[in-house]
């Protein structure tokens, strides 16, 4: 296993920390993937397509041998697993799983794009993914993501829901 990646996790529908909590465990279950670390959970306003609930989201950081493509499929069957179906883009979910980064890799094809193209914009990727790594850099972008987040002007519509216990990565989930 010797490929990072970076995941952002979202749900507003249902039991939203379940939901959560279920797609780290299938990813901590998958044999070719390793979860490293996870951020703690926020309590997120739509973005997009408003006229929906509130998300949970949060990151994760993996080490996987999966190249990107599995990734992506593995993502995508966890989400079918989990009850997602697509049917309003940025619509309510049961989950959403986004591969952010992979290694410091740029692709583009019908099915990938990485860097995930909108990663920078978006509060409720970035503050989780900073408190997972607070150097991290976007290898199209020539600034440290924590440069682009102060320079956000407007930082409401994401709150600390369930912060993450540093001793134990799974502490998170437990009852």
């Amino acid at each position: 296993m010797n490929n990072i990646a970076y995941l952002s996790l979202g749900s507003n529908l249902g039991d939203r920390m379940n939901y959560l909590k279920h797609a780290i465990q299938a990813l901590a279950c998958h044999p070719k993937i390793n979860v490293l670390a996870i951020s703690s959970v926020y309590e997120t306003d739509p973005v997009g397509y408003t006229d929906q609930g509130k998300f949970l989201n949060m990151a994760v950081k993996i080490k996987t041998s999966l190249d990107a493509e599995e990734l992506l499929e593995t993502c995508l069957e966890i989400e079918k697993s989990l009850g997602r179906v697509r049917e309003t883009k940025w619509g309510p979910r049961t989950i959403d799983l986004d591969i952010l980064l992979y290694n410091n890799e740029n692709r583009k094809t019908d099915r990938l794009i990485i860097p995930h193209p909108r990663m920078h914009e978006r509060l409720f990727v970035l503050i989780p993914i900073l408190e997972i790594d607070p150097f991290l850099k976007i290898p199209t972008i020539d600034k440290p993501l924590i440069d682009i987040l102060e320079q956000i002007p407007n930082k409401e519509g994401v709150r600390l829901w369930k912060q993450i216990n540093g001793e134990d990565v799974y502490a998170l989930f437990e009852s």
